[in-house]
């Protein structure tokens, strides 16, 4: 059974920089596609960042675009997403998510089958 298990989140003042990893286990790390969704309370899970099995493909959602990078380590089976730039309005959970779909990146978190248990990111103003 796939197992996924997030770190690096935590406080950051606004501007500051915080880089996400996320740790699989459990099957080869190299046939799943990966991604990353954040959700804070009362609203929906958001799609942030996906990358394919081989990392030659992403995929971001608009409002991320060029602060974000996604990246993945098939030696170490960890995906990272690298936050610059941060904003009071990235505070949320960051879940880092994967499906064995090496080449499509779906932005419905309900297409994703498996799921870590999150790291909350607080960005203060």
């Amino acid at each position: 059974q796939v197992q996924l298990v997030e770190s690096g989140g935590g406080l950051v003042q606004a501007g500051g920089s915080l880089r996400l990893s996320c740790a699989f286990s459990g099957r080869t790390f190299s046939n799943y596609a990966m991604g990353w969704f954040r959700q804070t309370p009362g609203k929906e899970r958001e799609f942030v960042a996906a990358i394919s099995s081989d990392g030659g493909a992403t995929r971001y959602v608009d409002s991320v675009k060029g602060q974000f990078t996604i990246s993945r380590d098939n030696a170490k089976n960890t995906v990272y997403l690298q936050m610059n730039s941060l904003k009071p309005e990235d505070t949320a959970v960051y879940y880092c998510t994967a499906e064995r779909t090496p080449s499509v990146l779906y932005a419905l978190p309900s297409r994703w089958n498996y799921w870590g248990r999150g790291t909350q990111v607080t960005v203060s103003s």
